[in-house]
C-alpha cells in the first residue's frame, strides 16, 4: 500500500490492546539467549526489529522455538565463561533496528568469533562510534567496513580484559545498554570490576533503567551512582527467570492517549500501566500537564479530554521521553498556544532526521515550527484550521503513527503507511477502530 487515506475523526473513544514492547522484546531475546537455563518468553512484539533480532539469534545457532502466536521458548547457551555461540562465523543483515545492531555489536564483540553486521543506508548513517570506542577499550577487535563510526561492522576474536571504560552518554542510550548488556560475558572473575563512565549528559536514562531492571531479573546486577558511573562485580552469569511476560509498548500507547485528549476519549489502553519499568509511561503525566484526564490502574491507562474542551500548551524537556515526545508534537497542533519541546537532539539520528522531518511536516498542516539544534517550537494554525495534507514519513513508522493523529482535525494522506511493520504491523486498524468519521 503506496498510501492511506485518512478521513476526519469526530471524536475518539474505545479499549486498545497494546501489543509487546520493542525495548523490552528485543533485550529479553537476547537476555534469554545469554543466560543458563530455558525461559518462556510471553507475549513478544511481532515487528520487524524483533524478525531482525530473532533471525540473527537463529544463525547465531541459538535454539529458539515458536510455542504460541506471540510466545517463544528460547534454550540459553550461558553456563560458560566466557560466552561463546554455536556459530563462530557468519554475516548479518539487521536493516534499521537500533535495538538490535547496538547491542549484538556489544554482545558478539565478547563472543570469540568472526561475524560481519550491515543493515539499510540509513543504518549506515546512524553513529555507533562511541560504542566501538568504548568495547575497544577493553580489548575488542572491531573494524569499520564502511564510515569511520559508523556501520557495517566486522567483528573478530579478541581478548577482553576488565577495567574502566568512558562512554559518551549524549548520542544514545542504546550504546550504554549494548555495554552493560554485554560485560557479563566477558572474562572478569570474582573480585575484579569494571566501571563505566558516562562523559557527559546521560539521554534517554528511563532505557538504561529498564536494561538494568532487565538484567536483575536474569540474576546481573549493576551498581550505579548518580547514571555517571556504572560497575559490574565479576563473578556474575544470566540465568533463566523460568517465565517473562513483556509488557505493551508504552510508547505505542501515546498514540491512543493522546487520541483520547484531543478527540474526548476516553481511550483506554491495556498492557501497561502504573508499575511499568518503561520510561515512555511518563507521557500521561506530559498528557496531565496539558490538561488531559488521565487514570492509571495496574495493567491500563485511559485518557479523556480536558474539563476546558482544548489542551493546553506546555514547554518540556523531552530527554526521558525522546520517542513519546513525538506524539506530543502533533498533540501541539490541538494546544490553545505555543508549545515548545526541548533536549530532543537525540532525534536526528534516529530512523530519519526526525527533527527536520517533524517541522516540515508539521507546517503542511498550517502549523508555525521554529525547528532548533534540540528543540521545536510550535505554534497551530491560527482558530485551529488544519490544511490538509499528504504526509510523508521517510521510512519512520513513529512519523506514520504519529500523524494520524491529525485526522482528529483533517483528512489527510500517509504516504507509506506499511512502515509501521517496524514496531505496531496493525497499528491503523487498531486506530481506526477507536475514531469516529
Amino acid at each position: 500500500m503506496e498510501s492511506l487515506d485518512l478521513p476526519i475523526a469526530s471524536s475518539a473513544q474505545g479499549v486498545v490492546r497494546l501489543p509487546g514492547s520493542k525495548s523490552i522484546s528485543n533485550r529479553i531475546l537476547l537476555l534469554a539467549t545469554l543466560a543458563k537455563g530455558e525461559t518462556q518468553i510471553r507475549e513478544l512484539l511481532a515487528s520487524d526489529d524483533t524478525a531482525r533480532m530473532l533471525e540473527a539469534l537463529k544463525a547465531l545457532g541459538v535454539s529458539i522455538t515458536q510455542s504460541g502466536d506471540n510466545d517463544y521458548l528460547v534454550k540459553g547457551i550461558g553456563g560458560q565463561s566466557p560466552v561463546r555461540f554455536p556459530v563462530a562465523e557468519a554475516d548479518f543483515f539487521l536493516g534499521n533496528a537500533g535495538t538490535a545492531f547496538r547491542p549484538l555489536t556489544a554482545v558478539l564483540a565478547m563472543a570469540q568469533g568472526h561475524y560481519r553486521l550491515s543493515g539499510v543506508p540509513r543504518m549506515h548513517q546512524r553513529p555507533i562510534g562511541d560504542l566501538v570506542d568504548a568495547l575497544r577499550q577493553l580489548g575488542a577487535e572491531i573494524n569499520y567496513l564502511g564510515s569511520d563510526g559508523f556501520p557495517p561492522l566486522e567483528i573478530k576474536p579478541a581478548h577482553i580484559h576488565a577495567g574502566r571504560v568512558t562512554l559518551r552518554g549524549n548520542i544514545s542510550s542504546q550504546f550504554l545498554t549494548g555495554l552493560l548488556l554485554a560485560l557479563p560475558l566477558s572474562e572478569i572473575v570474582a573480585g575484579e570490576r569494571v566501571t563505566i563512565e558516562v562523559m557527559g549528559e546521560l539521554i534517554s536514562r528511563p532505557y538504561v533503567e529498564l536494561t538494568i531492571a532487565l538484567m536483575a531479573r536474569f540474576g546481573v546486577h549493576v551498581e550505579h551512582d548518580g547514571w555517571q558511573h556504572f560497575t559490574l562485580c565479576g563473578g556474575q552469569h544470566y540465568r533463566s527467570p523460568g517465565e517473562v511476560f513483556v509488557e505493551g509498548d508504552a510508547s505505542s500507547a501515546s498514540y491512543f492517549l493522546a487520541a483520547g485528549a484531543i478527540g474526548g476519549g476516553p481511550v483506554r489502553v491495556e498492557g501497561v500501566g502504573r508499575g511499568s519499568l518503561q520510561g515512555d509511561i511518563c507521557f500521561a503525566e506530559a498528557l496531565q500537564k496539558m490538561g488531559a484526564g488521565i487514570t492509571f490502574g495496574d495493567n491500563w491507562i485511559e485518557a479523556c479530554a480536558p474539563k476546558s474542551g482544548r489542551l493546553q500548551p506546555i514547554d518540556i524537556d523531552c530527554n526521558h521521553i525522546p520517542d513519546a515526545a513525538m506524539t506530543l508534537a502533533v498533540a501541539a497542533l490541538f494546544a490553545d498556544g505555543v508549545t515548545v519541546l526541548r533536549n530532543i537532539a537525540s532525534w536526528r539520528v534516529k530512523e530519519t532526521d526526525r527533527l527536520e522531518a517533524m517541522a516540515r511536516e508539521l507546517r503542511k498542516l498550517g502549523a508555525e515550527v521554529e525547528e532548533g539544534v534540540d528543540f521545536l517550537r510550535i505554534e497551530p494554525s491560527p482558530s485551529h484550521q488544519f490544511r490538509y495534507a499528504e504526509i510523508d514519513t521517510y521510512d519512520d513508522h513513529r512519523m506514520a503513527m504519529c500523524f494520524s493523529l491529525a485526522s482528529l482535525g483533517t483528512s489527510l494522506r500517509i504516504n507509506d503507511p506499511n512502515c509501521v511493520a517496524k514496531t505496531f504491523p496493525d497499528y491503523f486498524e487498531k486506530f481506526s477502530a477507536i475514531v469516529r468519521v
